[in-house]
């Protein structure tokens, strides 16, 4: 079997290895603490204003440092960078379980999700950067598909295993507890890869370096589609903040079967994520992404639908399907199209598109629904999303038009680890 056909050609890297298993970890413990927060809000409230709060809160930080974050994960080892971001992260999801302990106003709860925010603002944009220093490119796509898998086990064991903390303890505070241990892990990982340098830019952009990732994207209509498509598909057809409601009030159900609901999107995109890795390149991977978040939406109206609860999993198992599909293709083509030295102020305004949708739809669908009521909001959204497909196809034909991704770019020399070595610098620190 060749290379570029072998379904494990890229975890048989043991660098890509520890850093999937590193990062799974660090998924597993912000979703078991995602879990724990809406818990705790919705019983401490009772209001779908305070559900909505957590994805604004978050979103803050990361609209703010956005520039400076991604400008720090072309200019530092990205390594590092993300060891301090996760360290961060820990402090913050310990600062959530005293919080619980003590019962300290609602405020203080917020004030900690300000700094998980500002954690996840330096990590989003290193961790995008890593995997193509450890590849070549023509194995970035099966690299994405298998990150996809573990963080979709990651999702899957941590809503349920949230769930279940709760649902034994009758309070949140095990469940911060294992998430801060849950980022540690992730930052003893990261220990394993080398503290890589960037390569230094070849010249200044004429935009200014803090703002060379927005000249890129304005120069790339195929990937400003791309990522405008998930954005706006997001923010109106995700439904996830609403689940602490739709479980109790919608579903008559309890915290066991809201961490079923958090868990389903993650086991139908676990199923599709490893069905990826053995697929062959897409033909026409644009029109893939523009029936995929269709399909979406559809699943995000059946889900708003729906009175029982096997039925709510099925559309939730959907819609992980549809979107691991296409985060592999958008993941990927912002590595092939992406210079080095650029990668990490583009990761970063992708991270505000893509990444930080489901906060702020976490915002919309919080509000609306305090509004409208959670049917009426989820319903909504996923019509929205239908709508915003059209609009993107019609506006960017170019995004249907393009070939398999792996042929956008040429192929790298070799991974940046490989290329370090043999010029005998920048590995270290």
């Amino acid at each position: 079997m060749s290379a570029t056909h072998d379904p494990y050609v890229a975890v048989r890297s043991p660098l890509v290895r520890a850093y999937a298993i590193g990062r799974a970890a660090a998924v597993l413990g912000m979703q078991v603490t995602s879990v724990a927060v809406g818990w705790e809000l919705y019983e401490r409230t009772g209001n779908a204003w305070a559900l909505g709060l957590v994805g604004l809160i978050e979103l803050v930080p990361v609209l703010a440092l956005m520039f400076v974050a991604g400008n720090a994960a072309d200019r530092l080892p990205r390594r590092n960078l993300m060891m301090a971001a996760h360290t961060t992260l820990a402090v913050a999801v310990a600062g959530l379980a005293v919080i619980s302990v003590v019962r300290a106003p609602v405020a203080a709860i917020y004030a900690c999700l300000l700094f998980i925010g500002v954690g996840r603002a330096f990590s989003a944009p290193a961790g995008g950067t890593i995997v193509p220093q450890l590849v070549p490119a023509a194995q970035l796509a099966n690299a994405n598909a298998w990150l996809s898998t573990s963080y979709e086990l990651a999702a899957i064991t941590g809503p349920a295993l949230g769930g279940a903390l709760i649902a034994l303890s009758g309070a949140a505070t095990w469940a911060y507890a294992l998430g801060t241990v849950a980022q540690l892990a992730f930052v003893g990982a990261l220990t394993r890869l080398p503290a890589l340098r960037p390569r230094p830019p070849a010249a200044h952009h004429d935009s200014g370096e803090l703002f060379a990732g927005i000249a890129f994207l304005r120069r790339n209509p195929v990937f400003l589609a791309a990522i405008t498509l998930d954005l706006f598909a997001v923010l109106l057809g995700g439904a996830v903040a609403l689940l602490p409601i739709f479980a109790k009030d919608v579903l008559h159900a309890g915290p066991v079967a809201l961490g079923m609901l958090r868990a389903a999107p993650a086991v139908g995109a676990m199923a599709m994520a490893l069905a990826a890795t053995r697929l062959p390149p897409w033909r026409s991977p644009g029109k893939v992404l523009l029936l995929v978040v269709a399909g979406f939406g559809i699943a995000t109206i059946g889900f708003g639908l729906s009175r029982t609860l096997w039925l709510s999993l099925l559309c939730l198992l959907a819609t992980g399907a549809f979107d691991t599909v296409s985060v592999v293709i958008r993941a990927t083509l912002e590595q092939v199209i992406t210079p080095d030295p650029l990668r990490g102020r583009v990761s970063a305004i992708n991270f505000v598109f893509v990444g930080f949708s489901n906060e702020l739809g976490a915002f919309e669908s919080g509000s609306t629904a305090a509004l409208f009521g959670p049917v009426a909001s989820v319903v909504g959204g996923g019509i929205g999303a239908l709508f915003v497909v059209g609009l993107v196809a019609l506006r960017w034909p170019q995004l249907a038009a393009i070939g398999p991704l792996h042929t956008l770019a040429p192929a790298d020399a070799g991974p940046i680890v490989e290329r370090a070595v043999a010029e005998g610098g920048r590995v270290g620190d």
